[in-house]
C-alpha cells in the first residue's frame, strides 16, 4: 500500500515505514503530523486518484528531527562590470517517518 502526498510544494510517494526529508514543518521532534493533501492511494482493491485530493484520506507521520542540509555555495556576477558576490545557503528540513496510511 502506498500513497502520493503533497507537502511543501512537492509530491512524495510514501509507504508505511518510509523515512524522508521534507520541507521544514512547524513541529518539534517526536510530534505526530497528519498530511491531508493525499493525491492518490493504492491499496488491495486498486488505485484511487483524487480530484485534486482523495476525500477522507490521510497519512500520519512521526517527526524524527529538524535540521539544516549541507551548505551550498552560490556565485553571482555581472559580466563586464566587475561585480561578483559569493553567498551560501543551508536549506532547513524536517525528517519524518511515515506511520499509517488511512484511506
Amino acid at each position: 500500500m502506498y500513497a502520493i502526498i503533497e507537502t511543501g510544494g512537492k509530491q512524495y510517494k510514501v509507504s508505511s515505514g518510509d523515512v524522508l526529508f521534507i520541507e521544514k514543518l512547524d513541529a518539534e521532534a517526536d510530534d505526530t503530523v497528519t498530511f491531508d493533501n493525499v493525491i492518490a492511494v493504492q491499496n488491495d482493491e486498486g488505485i484511487v486518484v483524487g480530484d485534486p485530493y482523495v476525500k477522507g484520506a490521510t497519512v500520519e507521520a512521526k517527526v524524527l528531527k529538524n535540521g539544516k542540509a549541507k551548505k551550498i555555495t552560490v556565485w553571482t556576477y555581472k559580466p563586464k562590470k566587475g561585480k561578483q558576490r559569493k553567498i551560501g545557503h543551508r536549506q532547513p528540513y524536517t525528517k519524518v517517518e511515515i506511520g499509517a496510511i488511512n484511506a
